[in-house]
């Protein structure tokens, strides 16, 4: 791992001496030809506070990814960013791209996987500071994943697509539904690893609405989407289950629906999200966790968005977000408040977000609290 992070290190400090009157985040062109370094900061305040108990709290780097973007050849690109975020290295965009076809982009690598809007949200472009269930990947929807990625438009950009085929690995644990990376720096040994499919389309009647949450530009603006997965274990690399471990439980089939709709308008904008997850388990009569008898129905929605009560500077936010399991003893429920202070819009920004969480993990009387005070730098 330490060899891979030197190595990229030395590729960016090397484009830097031989680049002159280089700056960060800008491109650099000659004809077909491009190189392009960015990168974002999030410096997190975190506090947790217990109903009845303790709290705790800590100040992290929540992300520091920088990434190398480029062209030597008309209608190609490459692209490889990394996140040294939570004192760990993880791969996260690393694909090539033909962008020739009329309306359609092919990425061929670690992408983005076309399913859930609030995912594919950047987390710079986030109004609350933390993702809410529908754009959490421990909760069904998968991360970026290895495979074939096509991207498409049409309508003049009315309308949006985008459909994946991957190799997609399944984190064991119980108290999720985790469909992570099969070139996670971090992969464990007890990871299975199964074949993914999946497709969305998105509707913009009035133009196209970007992932970005938030109402800069006061245009009235309105999106609907929808979007579905499949995935199914290859049985190569399964945990042995017994009567006293039932923790890592590995699932033989998941298939996931979504659909979501944003609207924005005059300094207001809110985002909308429903996901349902029907997730079955290799063995038989396990009940533990999100899993009833080997089976579990997930369902997640939030409702979040925020009004500019001065414009491009200060904006209050507000969400709310369930999800419920076959095995919950009642939904776990969270709602948030919060506030945003922008100095350079999303580039630069400051921001507040209070979580007040009830039955965390489907487990009555189980209410916790949380602060997240994050600065973002992006460049």
């Amino acid at each position: 791992m330490n060899r891979i992070f030197v190595t990229m290190m030395a590729l960016a400090v090397t484009g830097l001496c031989t680049s002159q009157g280089f700056a960060a985040g800008v491109t650099f062109k000659d004809g077909d030809k491009y190189v392009k370094f960015g990168g974002r900061i999030q410096l997190q305040y975190y506090m947790e506070d217990v109903d009845g108990g303790s709290s705790t709290d800590k100040l992290q780097f929540r992300r520091i990814r920088p990434y190398i973007e480029g062209s030597i050849h008309k209608d190609w690109k490459g692209k490889f960013q990394w996140d040294m975020g939570k004192s760990d290295i993880e791969l996260k965009d690393n694909y090539f791209e033909y962008s020739g076809f009329e309306g359609v982009k092919v990425r061929l690598g670690n992408a983005n996987f076309p399913f859930s809007r609030e995912l594919l949200t950047s987390s710079k472009y986030q109004q609350l500071v933390e993702r809410t269930f529908v754009g959490d990947h421990n909760y069904g929807t998968p991360d970026r994943q290895a495979g074939v990625h096509l991207i498409g438009e049409a309508s003049e950009g009315k309308v949006t697509w985008g459909a994946s085929v991957a190799k997609a690995a399944h984190d064991p644990d119980e108290k999720k539904l985790d469909f992570e990376t099969i070139i996670s720096l971090n992969k464990e040994s007890d990871w299975s690893e199964g074949n993914l499919i999946g497709a969305r389309i998105d509707f913009h009647p009035f133009g196209t609405v970007k992932m970005s949450q938030g109402d800069f530009s006061k245009d009235v603006k309105a999106t609907i989407g929808a979007g579905v997965f499949s995935w199914s274990n290859d049985n190569d690399n399964l945990n042995p289950l017994s009567a006293t471990h039932t923790s890592k439980l590995d699932l033989d089939d998941a298939t996931g629906f979504e659909v979501s709709a944003a609207i924005r308008g005059s300094g207001f904008s809110v985002d909308a999200q429903y996901n349902v997850f029907e997730a079955s388990l290799v063995d038989a009569g396990v009940t533990s966790g999100i899993y009833l008898n080997s089976e579990s129905t997930l369902t997640n929605y939030a409702v979040e968005g925020g009004y500019m009560i001065v414009d491009e500077k200060l904006e209050l936010v507000a969400g709310y977000q369930s999800q419920d399991a076959d095995a919950y003893a009642d939904s776990w429920d969270r709602t948030s408040i919060g506030v945003n202070y922008f100095l350079k819009k999303h580039d630069i920004k400051l921001q507040f977000s209070y979580r007040m969480n009830e039955n965390k993990d489907g487990k009555i009387g189980n209410d916790v609290d949380e602060l997240f005070v994050q600065a973002q730098y992006v460049f």
